[in-house]
C-alpha cells in the first residue's frame, strides 16, 4: 500500500486502494479472516502488527491507510458502525466535559449527546448551523473539549464554514471534529480547512453499495492524547470492523471518485429541475445559487456538490408521503450514498421531536441516469397536482 504522505491524486488512491496481493500476484488485496496470528520460536509475533483481530488486521489497515491518504490525515481508525466511531471520540472524555455541537446533523449522534447532557455525563451546548455566529459564544475558554459539526448538514443540507469553526474552536483550546459523510473526501477534506478530526459513516459514500455497516475517524495528528484515547476505546470496547467488511469497504472505495462525480452531476441536474417544478416549494442543494451558503460550498467543496439534497413538497406531510407512495424507480428507504437513488420522509423517521419541515423529502442521488430518476420524480410529483 502506498504510504499516507504519497502525492498521488484521489482518483489513483481510490482505484488502487489496498494495493496488490504479493503472495499470489493478484491485482487486488486478499481477505485475511484469521482472528489470531502465530508467534515464532522466540515467542515474538511473526508479523509485528498481526496480533488479534480486535486490535486490527491486514484488511483493516489497508482500508484505514486508503482513507487516511484520501483525507490527508495522519491516521484513521475503522469501527463496526458510524455510531461506534462517533461515540468513541466522546466516551473517553472526563465526566462533565464540555462539548459544543450543531443542533442539526446525524440524528443519532445529536440524540445521544442530548441524552448525555440530560444525565450530566457531558455538558453539551447546541448551536443552529444556519446561524454560525452563535457557535463561538458557547465556547468556554480552556474548558470546551470538542466542537462537533457536520457539513453539508443532514437532512436539509445547509453548509457550515469549516475554517471559521476551526478558528473559533482552536482559539478556545478545543478540537474541531467534522462529520463529512455527505461530502466524502472526494469533495471536501476538512483537515485542509483546519479540522482536527474527520468522521464518516463509512456505510454511506465510502462503501457506496448499501452492504457494509462501518464508521471511521481520521486525525490530523496521531500523536495526541485524544487519538490515543480513541484507539484505546476501540481496542477495549471491541467495536472493530471485521476483516470481510473492511475488504468490502475497500472494494467499494475503488470506485468512490467515479460514483461521487456521477452523483454530483446528476444531483445538480435534478435540483435545477425540481426548483422549477410546480409541486415543489423549496429545494436545498449546495450547488444551487439559491442555497443560502452557496458561496461557502464553492469555497470548500471541489469537483461538485455531492449527491444529497432535500426538497419540500407543497401540501406538507400529506403531500410528501403521497409522492413517495407513487415512486417506482426511486427506492423509499433510510440511508444514503449508495449506487441506488433513495428517498425518505425524514420527519416520520425522527419522530415528534424533529424540527424537519413536514413536507421535506431527503433525496440521495445514485448512479442511475438522471433522466430516469427525473421521470420517476416528475411523475410522482405531478400526479399530486
Amino acid at each position: 500500500m502506498t504510504k499516507r504522505n504519497s502525492p498521488l491524486q484521489a482518483e489513483t488512491i481510490c482505484a488502487q486502494g489496498g494495493g496488490a496481493h504479493d503472495a499470489s500476484a493478484g491485482v487486488s488485496p486478499a481477505i485475511q479472516l484469521s482472528t489470531t496470528y502465530r508467534r515464532g520460536a522466540d515467542n515474538a509475533l511473526i508479523v509485528a502488527d498481526n496480533f488479534y483481530a480486535r486490535y486490527g488486521g491486514p484488511n483493516l489497515r489497508d482500508a484505514e491507510n486508503a482513507i487516511a491518504q484520501l483525507e490527508g490525515a495522519s491516521d484513521a481508525l475503522l469501527f463496526s458502525s458510524g455510531m461506534a466511531a462517533a461515540l468513541a471520540l466522546f466516551r473517553r472524555l472526563a465526566p462533565g466535559s464540555h462539548v459544543v455541537c450543531s443542533s442539526r446533523g446525524y440524528f443519532s449522534v445529536i440524540a445521544w449527546l442530548r441524552e448525555q447532557d440530560a444525565r450530566g455525563a457531558l455538558q453539551v451546548d447546541f448551536f443552529d448551523p444556519r446561524a454560525p455566529d452563535t457557535m463561538a459564544p458557547l465556547l468556554r475558554q480552556g474548558e470546551t473539549s470538542i466542537v462537533w459539526i457536520e457539513t453539508p448538514v443532514n437532512p436539509i443540507y445547509e453548509v457550515v464554514d469549516i475554517a471559521l469553526m476551526a478558528r473559533a474552536a482552536h482559539d478556545a483550546g478545543a478540537l474541531l471534529a467534522v462529520d463529512s459523510t455527505a461530502a466524502s473526501p472526494i469533495l471536501t477534506r476538512p483537515i485542509e480547512h483546519g479540522a482536527d478530526i474527520v468522521f464518516h459513516s463509512a456505510t454511506k459514500y465510502l462503501n457506496g453499495h448499501s452492504d457494509v455497516l462501518a464508521g471511521v475517524l481520521a486525525t490530523a495528528d496521531e500523536t495526541t492524547q485524544v487519538w490515543a484515547d480513541v484507539r484505546e476505546e476501540r481496542k477495549v470496547g471491541g467495536a472493530t470492523l471485521g476483516a470481510f467488511e473492511a475488504w468490502l469497504l475497500l472494494r467499494g472505495m475503488r470506485t468512490l471518485h467515479l460514483r461521487v462525480a456521477h452523483a454530483s452531476r446528476a444531483a445538480l441536474d435534478l435540483a435545477q429541475r425540481l426548483e422549477r417544478h410546480a409541486a415543489v416549494a423549496r429545494v436545498t442543494y449546495p450547488g444551487l445559487p439559491s442555497h443560502a451558503q452557496h458561496a461557502v460550498a464553492k469555497r470548500q467543496m471541489t469537483g461538485g456538490f455531492g449527491g444529497m439534497m432535500s426538497f419540500e413538497v407543497k401540501g406538507g406531510e400529506v403531500g410528501a408521503l403521497g409522492v413517495v407512495a407513487r415512486l417506482k424507480l426511486v427506492k423509499v428507504a433510510t440511508s444514503l450514498g449508495g449506487v441506488e437513488t433513495l428517498i425518505e420522509h425524514r420527519r416520520s423517521i425522527e419522530g415528534p421531536q424533529s424540527d424537519v419541515p413536514p413536507g421535506l423529502l431527503r433525496l440521495s442521488v445514485g448512479c442511475e441516469h438522471a433522466d430516469d430518476i427525473w421521470a420517476d420524480l416528475d411523475g410522482a410529483l405531478s400526479s399530486g397536482l
